[in-house]
């Protein structure tokens, strides 16, 4: 019995067995495949380190957050995040400005809507008004009704470096043309 188990182990297959149903569905190039399903996004949820807001909540009034915020209820004002992400979840309603870093949209927005970096309106979401942002995604699905202003991310200047000493012809040339300009200044006044 010892032996036999071995040999039935270390047997070659000679010849190939049809595959079973399941093993059918693994097949390359077959539609329930990896490499050819379709994939979809990962839902968009409240990230552990985001202010989160739920679908039961109704806020009226402004909201201003210096963190990043999850929206998923309802909002009549304003909303203000300077330098952070606000993501309106799907149950989201908002009737109100706003303004952020970086803004997904899953639900609806009625107001116009302002991001620093980018805006994503998701295929979902519905957005009436006028938009202003460096970036900009809509996917195929969504509503939008409105303008889109795109606008360049301000570039800082480089800061000059120390300037050479001027020259003392550069020196004399200013002096005189000051001079020059106080006598002129002086005799108008005479006159």
């Amino acid at each position: 019995m010892w032996s036999r188990r071995k040999e039935e182990e270390y047997t070659p297959r000679t010849s190939n067995p049809t595959p079973s149903p399941a093993e059918a569905g693994k097949e390359l190039g077959s539609p329930s495949s990896p490499a050819h399903r379709m994939v979809e996004p990962e839902p968009i949820r409240a990230s552990a380190n985001a202010a989160s807001i739920g679908k039961s909540v109704v806020v009226k009034g402004n909201i201003i957050s210096r963190e990043d915020l999850y929206f998923d209820g309802e909002l009549e004002g304003t909303v203000e995040l300077q330098e952070h992400r606000l993501t309106i979840g799907p149950n989201g309603r908002v009737q109100a400005n706003v303004k952020a870093r970086e803004i997904v949209i899953l639900g609806t927005i009625h107001g116009n809507v302002e991001a620093t970096d980018k805006i994503e309106i998701r295929k979902e979401a519905k957005l009436v008004g006028d938009i202003r942002t460096s970036r900009i995604v809509i996917e195929d699905g969504a509503f939008f009704k409105g303008s889109i202003d795109i606008v360049k991310p301000e570039v800082s200047k480089p800061q000059p470096g120390p300037q050479p000493a001027p020259s003392r012809q550069q020196v004399l040339a200013a002096a005189a043309s000051v001079t020059s300009s106080a006598v002129a200044g002086v005799s108008e006044a005479k006159r």
